[in-house]
């Protein structure tokens, strides 16, 4: 493969994975200090690779304006934006989604190295050129990593984050966001990976509870637009505890980044914020159940996971009869126990 000297990484989503494949952009960095590097995102989650040193540009990815687009038969005006793509006449093209939408946005662009895993879904793999072999590799940041071997660069297992320079400005200047303070993130887009929201405000209740200074001065709650419905005994604490500051749905990524960065201990189940403490190096508790840890866990933090599986066990997040009784092993109190560990 001749040395690009203009690469796309195409991850429009989700928030998640595309904070946790930042090792793919630090490692071309690295390798080819003199090429551009643009890195194709979901709009919505673009301010979690926006502010990162080692990338030039953001090609923002409106699947919802595209998506009216197509509903309304506006075939040209997909086209149109497709096309914006392919004017930056990039030489190679990562893709490291591997569905349908990632696989024609990468075919499309024209570059003659498009890289992509040769297990890639929905017919994605034959956008590339180049299809490498994961199938031997459990975790999905080692899988994305894999990608860069057709390359030929040294692979970097770093995965700093970078919170813009506003939000970061900004969470400097908020007393919420001073001293030591835990960020819990509750909510999970799958039924299955919830754990009880009841169980949650006890945490927090510990730890702003605790003698001698073990516990917290506050507890900042986050989460994603529509998920307060997951959340109602954590905001009738937040109603009754000034303690704790309610941020569910009120607050953009950028902003979250930035709380997280500050913090002093982030519990989540596995959902973007878990990723992004990683990205910070943040002490973390992951509560997990129906998810395979070895696959997509806090990358290289597995024994900061609290898990309970048991033989003849199916790992299916999806299936909410499956994932719900599985969180439910977990206890408060070995929660608090765990969190308290990290807080020192």
């Amino acid at each position: 493969m001749t040395s690009p000297e203009r690469i796309l990484i195409v991850r429009p989503s989700a928030l998640g994975d595309v904070c946790r494949s930042v090792p793919v952009l630090a490692s071309l960095r690295a390798a080819l200090p003199e090429a551009r590097i643009d890195w194709l995102v979901q709009d919505g989650f673009a301010d979690g690779v926006r502010a990162h040193p080692a990338l030039d540009g953001v090609v923002e990815f409106p699947r919802k304006r595209l998506g009216r687009m197509m509903r309304r038969g506006n075939l040209p005006g997909v086209i149109g934006w497709l096309n914006s793509v392919r004017r930056a006449r990039y030489d190679l093209v990562l893709d490291c989604q591997g569905l349908a939408r990632s696989g024609i946005i990468t075919r499309w662009t024209g570059a003659k190295q498009r890289v992509g895993d040769a297990g890639a879904r929905e017919g994605a793999r034959l956008a590339y050129t180049h299809r490498v072999d994961t199938g031997a590799i459990p975790h999905t940041v080692d899988k994305m990593l894999a990608l860069l071997e057709p390359v030929g660069v040294p692979l970097l297992h770093e995965m700093r984050l970078f919170a813009p320079a506003e939000d970061a400005e900004r969470a400097a200047g908020d007393s919420r966001f001073a001293g030591r303070f835990a960020v819990i993130a509750p909510t999970s887009r799958w039924a299955g990976k919830r754990w009880p929201a009841e169980r949650f405000a006890a945490v927090a209740r510990s730890l702003l509870w605790q003698a001698d200074g073990c516990g917290v001065e506050r507890v900042v709650l986050v989460g994603g637009p529509g998920e307060r419905e997951q959340c109602g005994p954590l905001l009738e604490l937040a109603a009754s505890d000034d303690r704790v500051v309610d941020l569910i749905g009120r607050t953009s990524v950028g902003a979250m980044m930035a709380a997280i960065e500050r913090s002093s201990l982030v519990l989540a189940c596995d959902s973007a914020a878990l990723h992004i403490a990683v990205g910070f190096d943040r002490p973390i508790v992951g509560l997990y159940g129906p998810t395979d840890v070895s696959k997509v866990g806090p990358y290289r933090r597995e024994n900061d996971v609290i898990q309970h599986t048991r033989d003849g066990d199916v790992l299916d997040h999806k299936d909410e009869r499956v994932g719900t009784p599985m969180m439910e092993r977990i206890t408060a109190e070995e929660v608090i126990d765990a969190c308290l560990e990290r807080l020192g």
